[in-house]
């Protein structure tokens, strides 16, 4: 039996993050390429009743009410839930899953809550807990999209402004926001991960230009 391959899109909230995954999946579907997209958290499913909970602010109005450790459980059973469920049999019969978020988020939102001396065993704890505990797929590929704060910030309050919804206990904390992108700078470097560059010679690279290096990694790889 063929292992699959698992690629992981990761970034913090406002890395544009999304819309590199639709046009990563538009590019894939445009060439034929067979594979199968998750995004995470699963919001519409019962796995994921805790992370509702948690962001809603049920256990704590402020994202550290909750330690990272105990967070990060939340998360996880919702990704064990759709391996078994949904894409486990696709990965394991050599399929390709593109993944929009995934452990790696734990990581950076997790993590962040944790002095930087902690985090180095945090991130083995949480590869631990994860994929040789809970059995859940290593990613083959890590491509973390490294954006500044402030466009971060900006795109963020853009989006509630046009889809006119409420931020969750996260994006409200700008403190905790900074705090992510800190501690994906030091996820990145331990776990390896691939980085796109978001600016370029001190002006914001275009969608489309960022969204061809990605592809290019992935088809190098696939």
């Amino acid at each position: 039996m063929k292992q699959g391959r698992l690629i992981v899109l990761e970034g913090i909230d406002g890395s544009g993050k999304s819309t590199q995954y639709r046009m990563l999946c538009e590019k894939l579907r445009r060439d034929g390429i067979d594979y199968n997209h998750i995004v995470f958290p699963r919001y519409d499913k019962e796995s994921s009743a805790l992370i509702r909970l948690y962001l809603n602010g049920a256990f704590g109005s402020h994202p550290d009410d909750v330690n990272a450790y105990t967070a990060s459980t939340f998360y996880a059973v919702d990704r064990f839930a759709s391996y078994r469920d949904d894409w486990g049999r696709l990965y394991q019969n050599g399929g390709l899953i593109v993944s929009d978020r995934y452990t790696t988020s734990n990581a950076v939102h997790q993590g962040c809550k944790l002095p930087d001396e902690e985090l180095p065993s945090f991130f083995a704890w949480l590869s631990d807990l994860e994929y040789d505990k809970m059995g859940l797929p290593k990613p083959d590929l890590v491509v973390y999209l490294d954006v500044d704060i402030e466009t971060s910030l900006r795109r963020m309050r853009t989006r509630e402004q046009q889809t006119n919804t409420h931020a969750d206990i996260h994006e409200q904390d700008t403190d905790y926001l900074r705090r992510c992108l800190r501690t994906a700078e030091r996820a990145a470097e331990f776990y390896g991960w691939t980085r796109i560059a978001c600016r370029q010679n001190g002006a914001e690279r275009t969608a489309e230009e960022k969204n061809e290096e990605l592809y290019r990694l992935i088809r190098a790889m696939i």
